[in-house]
């Protein structure tokens, strides 16, 4: 990403909070220096440090320390300080304290962020997986006929809609998605596919590894740059259960390649009477060229391209829960669903609550107003400088030196590999170095998570809804203030 150009810059003076630390205890040495289970439980308590840890818990974490300790004094080991029992429980008292699964704003300019949990969901669709999660719902029953079964319904019929598949079942991620269609159709016997697509899609999940693990038995056609339709035909047997292309996700291959379509393994299949198998992997459902994007296969491209399976993500481009769906003709899904491990991947009440709400979006046309992914990825560049400018002059009456900058977004999570999007960003230039205020960004409540460039904390505002603008600038306000008493609000 290009350095951005700034409105202005002016710089922050950051100076780092010393920690205050805790009264230094007295050192044990011996084990008759050692506190009783009894009281140590009864002076944390009193202090008001166990927080809303249960007397029961606190209690055993006590006995767990002190249990230790006595090991340690009995070898000769004296303890003090960071090594004495109360500083050791004061320590994880604190780890207790803290969740990683609370809301934070995500300024880092990656709208899919994988490591800030991907897409984020619509009020409509978070409002739908609470009220599924928090009671009964008719998951497995009709209430019509008051007869067992239904729990794929409503999906189906939403993806039939949106899509054309005539059948779908949801799994609780993607990765389980290709796995689970793999043991269905593949186990004992061989799978077809490119050398190219061979590949590792991230975290260690590996298309060959996975093969193997469903039973399968993998055969590569083709080179890694170049893979035509007649490798394919050429390597059917009677021993071959599917034709499988895999979407690259998080790369691209350019110059003397050759990669065969869809549309002409699909061919290939149905002249064989070879089902073809496609992990279209990003959930895409609308045209993403009208926003400047490239041009993709979306879920039902695949389907009209003839793929007799397509598996997608729910929480990349549909802007939903984590989910994997399995779309495609019911002969083949009624098989996948029967598969033992069909049971042990699938998606609970609250996941299929949330991709139901989330489908209904785009079945009402909506998709770009109500699925926050599509919101941020269609945004204009005008419209980010208007809410820059607004922040700018918030941010400045409370005495925050910020700037302004161009920079480029990227969809993220393996949805548009190699795609960058023309952004805004707030830019901070902390003269003493950006570590200090970015750790207090990132700590605050809540946290904000942005990217450091050049000695600059960016802060992209394409990554950020709209109605989460008052809370950043309180947020970077707050921060400004822990780092250096002179930036504190006004």
């Amino acid at each position: 990403m290009a350095r951005p150009k700034t409105r202005e810059s002016v710089p922050v003076e950051v100076v780092a909070v010393a920690g205050t630390g805790r009264p230094s205890e007295p050192s044990i040495s011996s084990p008759g220096e050692i506190p009783s289970v009894d009281a140590m439980v009864t002076e944390i308590g009193t202090s008001g440090t166990a927080g809303s840890v249960s007397t029961p818990a606190l209690t055993a974490i006590v006995r767990g320390v002190l249990a230790e300790v006595r090991e340690q004094v009995l070898a000769g080991i004296t303890l003090s300080g960071d090594s004495h029992p109360r500083a050791r429980i004061d320590r994880i008292l604190s780890e207790l304290s803290r969740t990683r699964t609370v809301p934070v704003i995500n300024a880092t300019g990656i709208i899919i962020h994988t490591n800030l949990g991907r897409a984020p969901v619509s009020v409509d669709t978070a409002r739908a997986m609470a009220a599924a999660a928090a009671g009964a719902v008719a998951l497995e029953i009709d209430p019509v006929t008051n007869r067992r079964g239904g729990r794929m319904d409503e999906i189906s019929r939403l993806v039939r809609a949106l899509t054309g598949a005539e059948a779908t079942i949801v799994v609780n991620n993607n990765a389980a998605a290709v796995l689970l269609v793999l043991a269905s159709l593949g186990q004992h016997a061989e799978i077809v596919l490119s050398r190219g697509e061979s590949v590792e899609i991230g975290g260690g999940f590996r298309i060959p590894d996975v093969l193997r693990q469903s039973g399968g038995e993998l055969v590569e056609v083709g080179t890694t740059n170049r893979t035509y339709a007649r490798d394919y035909s050429n390597a059917i047997t009677p021993r071959t259960a599917a034709l499988v292309k895999i979407h690259p996700s998080n790369f691209r291959m350019s110059g003397f390649v050759q990669e065969t379509s869809l549309a002409e393994v699909a061919a290939v299949g149905r002249e064989a009477g070879v089902p073809v198998i496609y992990d279209q992997g990003n959930g895409l459902l609308i045209d993403g060229t009208r926003f400047g994007l490239p041009s993709e296969l979306s879920i039902g491209d695949a389907i009209a391209a003839g793929a007799d399976v397509v598996t997608a993500s729910g929480d990349k481009l549909l802007g939903g829960p984590q989910a994997g769906l399995i779309c495609g003709s019911p002969r083949v899904i009624e098989r996948i669903s029967a598969h033992p491990w069909a049971r042990a991947v699938r998606a609970d009440k609250s996941c299929l609550a949330g991709v139901v709400a989330t489908l209904r979006h785009y079945l009402a046309g909506e998709e770009l107003s109500g699925v926050p992914v599509w919101r941020m990825l269609s945004a204009s560049t005008e419209e980010l400088g208007r809410r820059a400018d607004a922040l700018l002059d918030v941010l400045g009456a409370h005495g925050v030196p910020v700037g302004r900058g161009e920079s480029d977004a990227t969809p993220g999570g393996g949805s548009y590999p190699d795609v960058a999007i023309p952004s805004i960003v707030l830019t901070l230039t902390p003269s003493s170095g950006a570590d200090a205020l970015a750790h207090a960004l990132r700590t605050g409540s809540p946290g904000v998570f942005g990217r450091i460039e050049d000695g600059q904390i960016l802060l992209d505002l394409r990554s950020v809804l709209p109605e989460d603008d008052g809370t950043l600038a309180g947020a970077i306000v707050a921060a400004m203030g822990a780092v250096s008493p002179h930036q504190r609000a006004t």
